[in-house]
């Protein structure tokens, strides 16, 4: 009888390696990717991203290097985006904090605790969208946004996530946007334009920039208000050191 059963014992423990096995070289071999990824993406500029290449509307883009984009949208994105973007690793623990507790309030619209770190990992390396597949991204967003935190300067996050975030349909980067919505490049924003852009950031396709209302209207010039605060108390220092 002992005999009967070995085999099939035998048979479980190969097969369990095996997947064991599959499993390792799987991670390792994500592992050394997307990290070689992140390094590529340090010294040169991400050729296209996912949401861009599923844009049923295309897309337009212009690579702009940080020194040609004006101060103020820099400041601008952290008032708005990411108050603490300078000094957090990136993922604001009081910002998911204040999250969670506004969640647990009831609030008919759930409120996030995305940092600018996060977002650039999930705009440059992965893919938009909700359903089930969002829980599989935010894990993937978590891995790259702690690659990216150790292994490029805050100036390079904020210089990627100023030329990969969506500004309008179809529109890519804050100098398309300014292009788009201004006539001119994002070297020369007033405190106001770039306002107007930060406060569209994070839904573009429906916030109007050139001639806001309502809500947008009220955060864009919250915003401007803001910036100034952001470049008197130094808080974009870690971009300009």
């Amino acid at each position: 009888m002992g005999t009967i059963f070995s085999k099939p014992a035998k048979a479980s423990s190969s097969r369990t390696f095996r997947i064991g096995w599959w499993l390792a070289m799987s991670s390792l071999t994500f592992m050394v990717v997307s990290v070689a990824w992140v390094l590529l993406y340090a010294l040169v500029p991400p050729p296209v991203t996912m949401t861009m290449l599923a844009d049923p509307n295309g897309f337009t883009k212009t690579w702009t290097p940080l020194s040609r984009i004006d101060r103020r949208m820099v400041d601008a994105v952290i008032a708005g985006e990411d108050a603490r973007f300078c000094t957090h690793n990136g993922f604001d623990q009081a910002g998911i904090a204040a999250a969670f507790k506004r969640n647990m309030e009831g609030r008919k619209k759930l409120m996030g605790g995305s940092t600018i770190s996060q977002q650039t990992a999930k705009n440059a390396f992965l893919w938009q969208g909700s359903g089930w597949h969002r829980y599989l991204r935010k894990g993937l967003e978590a891995w790259f946004t702690l690659l990216i935190e150790n292994l490029w300067s805050k100036r390079r996050i904020m210089e990627v996530y100023l030329n990969v975030a969506e500004t309008g349909i179809g529109t890519y980067g804050v100098e398309a946007g300014a292009q788009r919505y201004f006539r001119h490049s994002a070297a020369r924003l007033t405190q106001i334009e770039a306002a107007r852009i930060a406060a569209a950031l994070p839904s573009p396709k429906k916030r109007e920039v050139v001639d806001p209302g309502g809500f947008t209207l009220r955060h864009g010039n919250k915003i401007a208000r803001s910036s100034g605060v952001v470049r008197r108390i130094d808080a974009d220092d870690c971009v300009y050191q």
